[in-house]
């Protein structure tokens, strides 16, 4: 796995896109902040039922759960084949 690291800056600059870039790489980002500590961001699939993380946070997290149950709960466009947005 590629590990990509970069200063706080680089993220403060353009944060939609760094974690667009993070999202849609599937490369997990490492954030040097200031004072040298690091914080981690990792893309999450939730279509994957091997991923631990999005697994515990189903499990053990209110807030989670409630914006699931949010979300089933409401309505969904319908899908039209060959149809433009």
């Amino acid at each position: 796995m590629v590990i990509k690291t970069i200063p706080l800056s680089e993220l403060e600059a353009d944060p939609r896109g760094t974690m667009n870039q993070c999202a849609d790489s599937g490369q997990m980002l490492v954030i040097e902040l200031p004072d040298h500590r690091l914080i981690a961001v990792q893309p999450l699939d939730p279509a994957d039922e091997n991923d631990d993380l999005v697994n515990e946070l189903l499990e053990t997290n209110p807030a989670f759960q409630a914006l699931v149950a949010k979300s089933k709960a409401s309505k969904r466009k319908p899908f039209l084949a060959g149809a433009e947005s």
